[in-house]
């Protein structure tokens, strides 16, 4: 089992805990709205494209609550659970890794700290922390194409020390630059704009710091 289908069963069961109603990181959305949004992402090829088209977000958002009156609740997890459908793109083997791990793990963490009371980040292991760190090196300035400062990403699950200096990547280039300091699986958490529930530490001008808050991160 893969991380990307290890998050996803994780996931499924936390659905299952939390019920339909419960809070998610994602504005305006339950549970059942990301339950119905996860099964729309990968069987169903009208929604789909408005999930990163925003002129067809309308249709999405029909098509999601069609799937939620079609099925109960634990009908539409238990769908997710079971993956893609056989003839979906995400089906073809190769593309669960590449195309899920990110959309399952993030998502995950979006039920897991939702809760206002804070949540402890989960202890992934280290080849889960470097495929995150190989992956922010790929789309980091994707991510962080809005930024309007310089930002910097530094590993601090490393083995920095002595003259070794701590692993870093530079995502954005400006006059003013912010290091964001933390675990690479952390710092994906802050890529994606929820850089106020992921444990990184931030570091640079107040002035600086202030713009990099204001800006909506992700793809």
């Amino acid at each position: 089992m893969n991380f990307a289908q290890s998050e996803r069963a994780a996931l499924c069961q936390l659905l299952d805990e939390t019920g339909p109603a419960a809070p998610t990181l994602c504005a305006g959305w339950t549970t059942h709205d990301l339950a119905a949004h996860l099964w729309i992402r990968e069987t169903d090829p009208l929604g789909a494209p408005g999930i990163l088209a925003r002129p067809l977000a309308g249709l999405t958002e029909r098509r999601m609550a069609e799937a939620k009156d079609r099925w109960s609740y634990p009908e539409l997890v238990e769908r997710v659970r079971r993956g893609p459908a056989p003839l979906s793109v995400f089906a073809i083997p190769g593309v669960d890794e590449g195309a899920n791990t990110l959309e399952y793990f993030v998502h995950h963490e979006d039920v897991r700290r939702a809760a206002e009371a804070p949540i402890e980040p989960r202890e992934l292991d280290a080849e889960a922390e470097d495929w995150m760190w190989r992956r922010l090196r790929l789309m980091g300035r994707a991510f962080f194409r809005r930024a309007g400062v310089g930002v910097v990403l530094e590993r601090s699950d490393g083995e920095a020390g002595g003259d070794r200096e701590p692993e870093t990547i530079r995502v954005s280039s400006g006059p003013e630059t912010v290091t964001l300091v933390g675990r690479p699986s952390e710092l994906m958490l802050y890529a994606y704009g929820r850089g106020d529930r992921a444990q990184v530490l931030s570091v640079g001008e107040p002035a600086a710091l202030i713009k990099l808050g204001e800006v909506e991160l992700g793809l």
